[in-house]
């Protein structure tokens, strides 16, 4: 295997601890963003709390581009998030508005709804940000 291409399970930790601070960060953050927007927009709102602190982790920590060129990386890193944002807010909404409820979990949809919204894009999320952001 070529060598950008071989298994990294170190990485690949480092990206879920990096990734799970960057998702507690982001569901935290929208329980205060609800406080003053309506759920969709604060999913939005804590989507960039997360996502700023994921980049600062990414870069700094897992895959190590401190001394690659900064810009290049926020865009490329924004491009791979916005994906991530979309299955975010697609899944948080469908979740919380239409499946959870259907099911009877109407207390705690919200937050249940995000959870998983926010856990979705791992996979996706490494890979972009392996092959495409950080490289």
């Amino acid at each position: 295997m070529e060598a950008g291409r071989t298994a990294d399970p170190a990485r690949f930790g480092r990206f879920l601890l990096a990734g799970g601070l960057a998702a507690g960060a982001n569901f935290g953050s929208r329980f205060a963003f609800s406080i003053l927007f309506s759920f969709e927009i604060a999913v939005v709102c804590a989507f960039v709390v997360g996502l700023t602190t994921g980049f600062i982790l990414m870069r700094g920590y897992v895959f190590e581009a401190k001394n690659k060129p900064l810009m290049p990386q926020i865009w490329r890193y924004g491009a791979v998030n916005l994906f991530a944002l979309l299955q975010t807010l697609v899944i948080s909404v469908v979740l919380a508005r239409w499946f959870l409820p259907l099911l009877g979990i109407k207390g705690l949809a919200e937050p249940i709804a995000h959870a998983v919204g926010v856990a979705v894009p791992v996979v996706t999320s490494y890979f972009g940000h392996k092959l495409a952001t950080f490289k």
